[in-house]
């Protein structure tokens, strides 16, 4: 007998203006299909406008009516973070729903973004920490619900304080942990200060679970020619419907976490949290320092010049 797959219910979100990145492929197109199935104008700002025109197409073709459009953003430059903040701040428009969903992972060789920063620190950490930065005036405006997707990763390994952008020494699991660690700790710390200084903001974290998407495949723009040997894996067990989740089901912790009941932090219900339904978690023992969080957030800061006043 078939297995039912897991879902939720997504409330009526018309009229909310939602922002998702990574929204051209895989976990974010998910994500981006669903809010605005839901009502939800989406904008999906991408860095591969071939990619992200056939994502809307996508989108378009399920749901006609759907608004979504896209938006230029390459989450590894502070020049194009920025860029993309004055559009939108131009456009005036408060956001309701935003998902820091974009991001690299394991680089076989250590990498740098635009702005030299270790590429994995500076994508999936800097590049979303400044792009919130640039765009609080229109959260706040929004009273957002901010949702950062960080990963079981993040249950792992360590913030390397003395050596943030690897440069001594590179192990790209590592890596990837620490700017998980770190995402999932601004996204804490966001919610912290939001409340003491009366922002409006809500912001929780959520994590896919392990699913069959790109982000292990070949992707020679992060230097890998091929598959990874775990992401041969990953997609073998997902053929067969063992223990890892889909795109759609490994986007339901977030779509939860974003549109649902408030709670800190969502992630998969099944076995060792890597697919099943989406459920409240346990927070990670790494993302439970509230020295770390703030630490992290005054370095955050001052790397990307970029500050969140009260």
């Amino acid at each position: 007998m078939a297995r039912t797959r897991p879902d939720i219910t997504v409330p009526d979100l018309t009229g909310k203006l939602a922002v998702v990145t990574g929204a051209s492929d895989g976990v974010g197109l998910s994500l981006a299909r669903r809010l605005a199935a839901a009502g939800a104008e989406v904008l999906m700002p991408v860095r591969n406008q071939a990619k992200g025109e056939a994502a809307v197409a996508a989108i378009k073709q399920a749901h006609p009516r759907a608004a979504v459009s896209l938006r230029e953003l390459e989450l590894s430059s502070l020049e194009s973070v920025a860029a993309l903040g004055a559009r939108l701040r131009d456009e005036g428009r408060p956001i309701h729903l935003f998902i820091g969903n974009a991001g690299v992972m394991t680089p076989p060789d250590r990498q740098t973004t635009a702005d030299g920063f270790e590429l994995q620190f500076g994508t999936n950490h800097l590049g979303h920490f400044a792009l919130v930065s640039h765009l609080m005036p229109l959260l706040r405006a929004g009273r957002a619900r901010v949702t950062s997707q960080i990963s079981v990763a993040a249950n792992s390994n360590a913030i390397n304080w003395d050596d943030l952008n690897w440069e001594r020494s590179y192990d790209g699991m590592r890596a990837y942990s620490q700017s998980k660690i770190a995402f999932g700790l601004f996204g804490l710390e966001l919610e912290r200060r939001s409340r003491a200084g009366g922002w409006g903001i809500t912001s929780n974290l959520a994590h896919p679970g392990v699913a069959a998407t790109n982000l292990l495949t070949a992707r020679p723009e992060v230097g890998r020619a091929r598959a990874t040997t775990g992401g041969r894996f990953i997609h073998a067990m997902a053929r067969r419907g063992l223990l890892v989740g889909t795109p759609d089901t490994a986007a339901l912790p977030a779509l939860l976490a974003v549109t649902g009941p408030d709670a800190r932090f969502y992630g998969p219900s099944g076995f060792q949290h890597l697919a099943g339904a989406p459920a409240e978690q346990t927070l990670y023992p790494r993302l439970r320092s509230t020295e770390d969080a703030a630490r992290i957030w005054e370095i955050s800061e001052r790397l990307t010049s970029t500050s969140i006043p009260a």
